[in-house]
């Protein structure tokens, strides 16, 4: 399979824009959802939303390292692109699982102030 260099490069800014929009939405979503939630969570989920955008960089660095060593045949280049890209799915689910076992405590919390409060 041959790829022309103009078609790389044209997917490689493609992915550059993706990524740009994600990382420019990503602030306004968690201000949303920390007013939403009736709590003041801003530093919790800036934080949260900084894993994220950790974890979509390292995606986007292994898909175009990988990209990379498919288009020069390099085998070690498509290898450590794939394990980047591994890794940023680790990140993801490890995020994932702090934040389910936020709201987790959230839910108990709020679930034994409102026992409290039918007991007095």
């Amino acid at each position: 399979m041959k790829i022309h260099f103009r078609d790389f490069v044209a997917s490689l800014s493609a992915m550059a824009l993706m990524i740009c929009m994600t990382l420019i939405s990503l602030p306004a979503m968690a201000m949303a959802m920390a007013m939403d939630s009736g709590y003041p969570s801003y530093p919790i989920a800036l934080a949260t939303m900084t894993n994220k955008v950790d974890a979509a960089a390292k995606d986007a660095e292994g898909k175009m390292e990988s990209a990379y060593g498919e288009l020069t045949g390099d085998t070690g280049h498509q290898i450590k692109g794939k394990a980047k890209q591994v890794q940023a799915s680790a990140m993801n689910t490890a995020e994932d699982l702090k934040q389910g076992a936020k709201s987790v405590v959230k839910n108990v919390r709020d679930a034994a102030g409102n026992m409290a409060d039918d007991l007095s």
